[in-house]
């Protein structure tokens, strides 16, 4: 799964790097530990452009009663998107990218749970496959949310964690954003683990087991 991430970097390298057209600045600050439930940064594109904007972490279904089952939902698996009720409308219309600098995951140490941060070597940003929804509550507001998508670990997070998050490409960031692309085939296509020899991870401080502390330090290493 993917429960927990970081983004910290400066928000003109963002639009530079995801080709956003829009000003997001005012709601932006760095983040070291970001959590389900919280605004996170993603990106869609409108047909034309890309645009940015925060959405809440934890899809909730437009058909949903209760928006608590947002918590259940911060995340999806990349091998059931088209056939889940929750997911499968978004999968076809509704894509997005969750921007982060790099996440979280507790690897089994003994009878331990270590904290451990996983970024990309050569990249400062990545984006990792969302999809969003839009709910109306009974009493007329509007929550849009997203999930973050989930696949099978690669080798080099396989010693981690069983799940990790789907980690876009360049060029599939813009095969996933299309608004015109809804068949399955051609988006499971995308839905791969990261090429494990681009990727790195050092333990870091157990101050990140709550979502309460969110500084520079957590970042790291621990030696």
């Amino acid at each position: 799964m993917c429960g927990r991430f970081t983004l910290a970097a400066d928000p003109s390298l963002l639009k530079e790097r995801f080709d956003i057209v829009n000003d997001f600045d005012d709601q932006y600050s760095a983040r070291y530990n970001i959590a389900p439930s919280q605004p996170i940064l993603t990106v869609i594109n409108d047909g034309e452009v890309n645009r940015a904007g925060f959405l809440r972490w934890g899809l909730i279904p437009s058909w949903a009663k209760d928006p608590k089952i947002g918590y259940k939902l911060i995340n999806a698996r990349a091998e059931t998107l088209a056939e889940k009720a929750s997911f499968k409308h978004a999968y076809k219309q509704r894509r997005c990218l969750v921007i982060a600098d790099s996440f979280y995951e507790w690897k089994k140490v003994d009878k331990k749970k270590v904290p451990v941060r996983i970024k990309l070597k050569r990249e400062d940003v990545f984006a990792m496959a969302g999809l969003w929804e839009r709910w109306n509550s009974p009493d007329g507001n509007v929550i849009y949310s997203c999930t973050i998508v989930t696949t099978s670990p690669n080798w080099f997070m396989k010693d981690i964690h069983d799940r990790m998050p789907v980690i876009l490409t360049k060029e599939t960031e813009r095969v996933w954003l299309h608004k015109q692309i809804e068949d399955p085939d051609v988006l499971d296509e995308m839905l791969q683990p990261f090429p494990p020899e681009e990727m790195e991870a050092y333990e870091v401080s157990t101050e990140v087991n709550s979502p309460k502390n969110d500084s520079p330090s957590l970042i790291t290493p621990v030696v």
